[in-house]
């Protein structure tokens, strides 16, 4: 039985998109869906990320097919990066 040493930080790697723009293409679709039927996205993506269900994304344009394409983490992870790139 091999046991982790539970001193030592465990780093996270998540998986990787073959190209990156596809989140972000995909996110403006999202967005754009969710400004279009009157819902704040950021509330309403927060809410997505924070709780797994899909029914907090707009079905217009197809958008929770699309943002359920990208999984959570790697969203969450793209959210970060973009933020931390403005500090």
């Amino acid at each position: 039985m091999n046991e982790k040493d539970l001193s030592l930080t465990q780093k996270f790697a998540p998986y990787q998109l073959n190209e990156k723009t596809a989140v972000d293409i995909m996110l403006t679709d999202v967005k754009n869906a969710m400004i279009e039927k009157g819902y704040n996205p950021v509330n309403q993506i927060v809410g997505y990320i924070l709780s797994g269900d899909p029914t907090y994304i707009t079905s217009h344009n197809n958008a929770r097919n699309i943002i359920s394409k990208i999984e959570r983490n790697e969203l969450l992870e793209e959210i970060v990066k973009s933020y931390l790139k403005t500090l």
